[in-house]
């Protein structure tokens, strides 16, 4: 599987702080079935990181990974806060992409509120970019306004879900949401978003079964996250995958009574 979330590098953001916790969250990505991450830190007024040095970072990581025989490949992204998108160079903004593929992934606030949210994802649409917003099902604003997903959606925008949201491990309204996403068909990704090994560990195929979404995992996991990254056309959505897998599970429990 690939895992195009995920704070894989050392002493960067709030992901591991050294190299050895870089190697342990790498190790956990293995065990739970990710042999692909791309390495997505923080890129905001906090941690305002650029892509040389992401670039070094994960070069050392693979060197390292490669030393200790963990079979994990990391390629360079960034998750790029939507409320520091002003203060990037437009040349440096194309380097941010998820592994050169000319993706970004932007990430939104978490506020309640988040005036010109839409406008600014539109606004880099328009410049040329292509956008896949990171855990839209965590922003509090597009809780309050279920429609802007789904505009966004029909503009080209790909969501990506965080794993652990389908499990529960942000709230129930998190859940709610991030299933109600998956009902509309308004997910086009499951990562990780994994920092560490404990609280926010690497995970996907445990939660996706979790919340009944196994007809799509390759999909989520594989199709689209590849093509993000090769910058080839994304794939369709198996066509009835879910409605099927529903269809069946109806017909084994009337089968039981």
């Amino acid at each position: 599987m690939i895992d195009l979330h995920c704070h894989a590098l050392p002493g960067i953001d709030d992901g591991p702080e050294t190299i050895e916790g870089s190697l342990a969250l790498m190790r956990a990505a293995r065990a739970a079935g990710i042999d692909t991450v791309v390495a997505t830190p923080h890129v905001n007024s906090r941690t305002p990181n650029d892509a040389s040095t992401i670039a070094a970072l994960t070069i050392e990581l693979n060197e390292r990974l490669t030393q200790e025989q963990i079979d994990v490949q990391v390629i360079p992204g960034a998750e790029i806060a939507i409320t520091h998108l002003a203060e990037i160079d437009p040349t440096e903004l194309s380097r941010l992409t998820l592994g050169g593929g000319g993706w970004l992934l932007i990430e939104p606030p978490f506020t309640p509120v988040a005036p010109g949210l839409e406008g600014l994802v539109i606004g880099l649409l328009r410049q040329g970019h292509r956008v896949v917003l990171a855990h839209p099902e965590r922003c509090a604003a597009l809780q309050r306004d279920r429609e802007v997903v789904p505009r966004l959606a029909d503009a080209g925008v790909l969501m990506s879900i965080t794993a652990g949201s389908l499990a529960g491990r942000f709230g129930s309204e998190v859940r709610r949401y991030a299933l109600e996403l998956a009902r509309a068909g308004l997910i086009h990704n499951v990562t990780s978003d994994a920092h560490d090994t404990n609280k926010r560990r690497p995970g996907l195929l445990e939660e996706i079964e979790q919340a009944k979404l196994a007809p799509l995992a390759d999909w989520l996991t594989q199709a689209v996250p590849a093509a993000i990254l090769s910058g080839a056309e994304i794939p369709d959505s198996p066509a009835g995958a879910l409605e099927r897998s529903r269809r069946r599970r109806g017909r084994r429990w009337y089968q039981r009574r």
